[in-house]
Parts: structure tokens; sequence; C-alpha cells
């Protein structure tokens, strides 16, 4: 883990102006803030675990990962692995299919994350989102956590749009057209009222 991105306390003014809503949740959560691994291929395998399961199963699953990687989770070490035994972890076939592949294309360097930092949020998107497994939310995950991004609004989150609904008195799910409008008054710094959103249904922050 590292120090908070360099944009943090800059952002946190920025949001606090803008919105009582965010300043409150500023105000309130002083204690932790979104920090980064720095290990793209770590924060993959972490993100396509956790697709479209809790986040108490997606841990259980990872945490069986883990051990069957001896605790070293790299390229090397996951492409050994057989596709029956990431499924005994409680990977499903396509899950366990495409962390596999993750590693063979990160081996013969066919997916480059090195080009990543060159690239726009939306180039950058569509760059992941070739990799089997890894759709629009999970390259966001990837974006935010591992690059820390600065204005990322994922707003297929399931955990973003309740906890809008939460805070902003809305109905679930809230209307794309204030979700958007959301968007617009956090520019450019979507990230941070995200990671503030998503503590405020979570005590234990969220980390890919």
């Amino acid at each position: 883990m590292t120090k908070p991105p360099k944009y943090w306390n800059k952002a946190k003014k920025y949001l606090s102006k803008k919105d009582k809503v965010m300043k409150d949740l500023i105000l309130k959560y002083r204690d932790k803030t979104l920090t980064t691994r720095k290990d793209i291929f770590f924060s993959l395998c972490k993100s396509i675990i956790g697709q479209q399961i809790s986040v108490v199963a997606a841990n259980s699953v990872f945490k069986k990962f883990k051990e069957a990687c001896n605790g070293k989770i790299n390229p090397r070490i996951v492409k050994k692995i057989t596709i029956q035994k990431l499924q005994k972890c409680g990977l499903s076939r396509q899950k366990a299919k495409g962390i596999k592949e993750l590693s063979i294309k990160f081996l013969n360097k066919s997916f480059n994350p090195k080009l990543i930092k060159e690239m726009n949020d939306e180039e950058a998107i569509l760059y992941l989102s070739t990799l089997r497994q890894i759709g629009r939310w999970s390259a966001e995950m990837i974006l935010l956590f591992t690059f820390n991004r600065q204005n990322i609004w994922p707003v297929q989150d399931i955990g973003l749009l309740r906890a809008i609904s939460n805070n902003y008195k809305k109905k679930y799910l809230p209307p794309m057209k204030y979700v958007d409008f959301l968007r617009k008054k956090f520019t450019p710094y979507c990230s941070v009222a995200t990671w503030y959103l998503w503590r405020s249904i979570d005590n234990e922050t969220i980390q890919y």
C-alpha cells in the first residue's frame, strides 16, 4: 500500500465546496484514503474473482486462490495452476479461464500494462476490456485502485448506486439522469467522491 494520491487533499476541498453531502462524508471518514498496490496482475485477478458475487464470498474465494498460489500471486505461478484447481478455490469455469489466460498474456507480453499510462480513461478502459472476463466495471476498478485515476465514476457499480440512493434520498436505483448530474458536479474528482460514497455504506474500505 502507498500514500494517498497527490490530488487527494485538493479533491476533498473541491468536493466539500461543491456538495454538502460530500462535505459531511469527508468530515466523517477521516481515518483512511484511497491507496494503490501498484500490482496490476494482482488487482486484475482480484477484480475477476469479485465479479457478481458478494464481498464476503469474494474474500473467501480470493483467500483460497492465494493459498493455491502459495501466497505469491504472479503470472508464472498462476500459469502453472490447472483450471480444475482454480475451480476448487470457488471460481467458475469462466473466471478460472479468464485468470489463466491473463497469466499467459502477461508472460507473452501480448498485453502490456505499461501502455495504459499513456492512455486517457476511455482508451484505457477499452484496452483493459480486451482481456477475457474484464468488462467496463472491472476496467474502471483497475483505473481507480491500481492507477489512482482521479475521475472514475463507475455507474455500473451497485454499491455506488446504493450509496447515492442512501445519501441523496433517492429511490433505488437512482435515476441515471441524477447519477450523471452528480458526475458533472464532482468532475474532475469523481474517484474521490466514489470512494467516500462507498465508505458510507461499508466500514471496510474496498481495495482491488
